[in-house]
């Protein structure tokens, strides 16, 4: 083991930027509808599947109303009998509904070995077969959960059951991967691997093998033991940041006293190695018949993957009521919080405004609709609809992208040094001369910065989710990292009006590196009159992919090599007196591990080099990013 020296990213945090934000109460969230029947629980029904395998299953019956009815079915690897899973059982059975929660294979009180995603096609479709078969059922099941719970959703609609009648999929893009072998959240980002989400999520509830009941017990004595056993596993306390600073990657799992779980196998496998097959992910190859009312975050890591799950649903859809039937709603919020959007919504530290949508509704007029066939007019809204922070207002558009997007570019220029915030970096949509560096101009075409993996960026925000991190998630101020003088920060001038930033987000720098190998990270902010600078979005792109996934391309010293780097999606206005920064680095630790700059395996290495990284942006190398710019004012769109 190795604990390399570093200047931490916990100490950044600390020093410079961690502060308690006093709780608003300008607006509650929007409370669910009241419930028309009262409840019961029957707990731990087990259902067979197709090998004989039993899955624990809660069914909550709404008392006294009339049988058969339609059922919502959430499928969780995080306890039935956890309040959140109670709760929106509890919900839809109080309108009329059976619930169904079910623990998913290998875990809590289900039978069977956990495999990652493994199962979920199967179970799902088998358990959809079960609860449609009942005397109680109508023969229409609906599906509804958040995080995995809406990924399995995902899944299952790829096997395309005839019962499967509706879907509300939440924060379910991770299945998805999207046009590439395997480019997923649980691989790779760019070729970066998710250091701090994965590792926490597999240490805390991505085990493998756990304490079960054997195969084939009876209900009776499965019921007696439950109120007796708690399954749940108990963790010995970490400290995660110091841990990941440790090298090898692939040891950090052991290290931290976790049960048994994949980790090993997710960090040492290529993003295009076959041994990912085995996980069931959707692909572009996939069909599908469900309609689906999909939710989103802009600070979420999937979102660019649920707005594709959103038009691959259409073009791949084998009937026409599919086809015509998907809907996608993008919060601001961070990974599932979407329900506690207040009148005045803070994402991170951002004050994004009244981000309110009455979802409860939403979710019992689109089961209304398809489980029982009511008019409740759910499917006459606009199929997408967005969140336009800065302006912080809903949105509604008939297609993503929008039609009228004028994707422009924005390139990079300074003097020579825009090494942090305080340097001459600047951003604009004017295409750099042609002139040579130290002419008339005055404007160099190269920016360099030392990155060493001893002292990575340290991650404020973004797109994360699950860290259990201070600050990892969100929106926050990044004035302290462009400090640092291994941050290219390119700033435009102040906007005289509005610039509605809507869609995918692309970069592409021109790189020579004195490494054989090294990342590319771009950030979007928004900077305030007032010098705040609130992250947007953000990229990584691991060097050796850049050609693609399936092959390793290292670099040659002195030579410039394009690397692109996606920046998934965002809704953002820009407004007037605000500018439009992007930064530039080579980390961004521990969101992403770190390259070690070796063109080795970064998972099983324990040395590391500087690199010494060059960005170009010349007539010839026109570093740039490419933001989706919708015409016009956007306040009055």
């Amino acid at each position: 083991m190795l604990c390399l020296r570093i200047c931490t990213w916990t100490s950044l945090l600390a020093v410079l930027l961690i502060t308690e934000r006093a709780p608003h109460a300008h607006g509650q969230p929007v409370s669910q509808p009241d419930a028309e029947y009262d409840v019961r629980r029957q707990k731990t029904v087990m259902v067979p599947m197709r090998d004989s395998v039993r899955l624990a299953t809660d069914l909550y019956f709404p008392v006294g109303a009339d049988m058969p009815q339609p059922v919502v079915l959430i499928r969780t690897p995080y306890n039935k009998n956890d309040t959140d899973e109670h709760a929106a059982a509890r919900f839809f059975a109080g309108q009329g509904y059976v619930a169904a929660v079910q623990d998913m294979r290998g875990k809590y009180e289900s039978e069977g070995r956990y495999r990652w995603t493994a199962h979920d096609r199967q179970d799902g479709y088998d358990t959809v077969g079960w609860l449609s078969a009942q005397s109680w059922s109508t023969g229409k099941v609906g599906t509804f959960g958040c995080s995995y719970r809406g990924e399995n959703q995902i899944q299952l609609a790829a096997e395309r059951h005839p019962n499967h009648a509706a879907a509300v999929p939440m924060f379910a893009g991770a299945m998805y991967t999207h046009g590439e072998r395997h480019r997923n959240w649980a691989t790779n980002n760019g070729g970066a691997f998710e250091l701090a989400m994965i590792f926490t999520w597999f240490r805390e509830k991505g085990w493998s093998l756990r304490p079960s009941y054997p195969a084939g017990t009876p209900r009776d004595d499965l019921l007696r033991a439950t109120d007796a056993f708690d399954l749940r596993p108990r963790l010995p306390e970490i400290d995660e940041a110091a841990l990941w600073n440790e090298l090898p990657v692939v040891d950090l799992m052991r290290r931290s006293q976790s049960p048994p779980n994949l980790w090993e196998d997710l960090v040492s496998h290529a993003p295009d190695d076959p041994w990912w097959d085995q996980y069931a992910f959707v692909t572009d190859a996939d069909r599908f018949d469900v309609p689906a009312l999909q939710v989103a975050s802009w600070y979420d890591y999937g979102v660019s993957e649920a707005l594709a799950l959103f038009n691959l649903f259409q073009t791949n859809a084998v009937s026409a009521s599919a086809r015509q039937n998907q809907f996608i709603i993008i919060a601001p919020t961070t990974h599932c919080d979407h329900h506690e959007a207040t009148g005045e919504t803070i994402v991170g530290e951002r004050n994004v405004g009244d981000a309110r949508l009455d979802y409860w509704r939403l979710y019992l007029d689109w089961f209304d609709h398809w489980l029982r066939g009511e008019d409740t007019g759910i499917t006459d809204r606009s199929p997408v609809q967005y969140y336009l922070m800065g302006q912080n207002e809903w949105r509604s558009a008939d297609a993503w992208p929008l039609p009228e997007t004028d994707r422009t570019r924005y390139f990079l220029h300074s003097d020579g040094h825009a090494n942090s915030r305080m340097g001459d970096g600047r951003l604009s949509t004017e295409p750099p001369s042609d002139h040579a560096a130290g002419s008339p101009t005055g404007e160099a075409f190269t920016d360099t910065f030392v990155y060493d993996p001893a002292s990575p960026v340290p991650t404020i925000g973004g797109q994360a989710c699950c860290t259990q991190t201070p600050q990892a998630e969100g929106a926050w101020d990044q004035r302290a990292v462009e400090m640092r003088d291994d941050v290219l920060v390119y700033t435009s001038t102040p906007l005289d009006e509005s610039v509605e930033v809507t869609g995918p987000i692309q970069a592409t720098i021109y790189l020579s590196s004195s490494a054989p190998d090294t990342d590319v990270t771009v950030k979007l902010v928004d900077v305030a009159p007032d010098g705040t600078a609130y992250n947007i979005q953000e990229g990584i792109q691991r060097v050796r992919y850049r050609e693609g996934y399936d092959r390793v391309s290292r670099m040659e010293e002195g030579e410039v090599y394009r690397v692109d780097v996606n920046l998934h999606a965002t809704s953002n206005a820009f407004v007037a007196g605000h500018r439009i920064r992007v930064e530039v680095s080579s980390s961004n630790f521990p969101r992403f591990t770190r390259n070690l700059n070796t063109g080795r395996d970064n998972h099983a290495d324990t040395t590391w080099t500087t690199a010494r990284n060059t960005v170009h942006h010349s007539a010839d190398h026109p570093s740039h990013i490419v933001l989706p710019i919708i015409p016009g004012p956007s306040s009055s769109r």
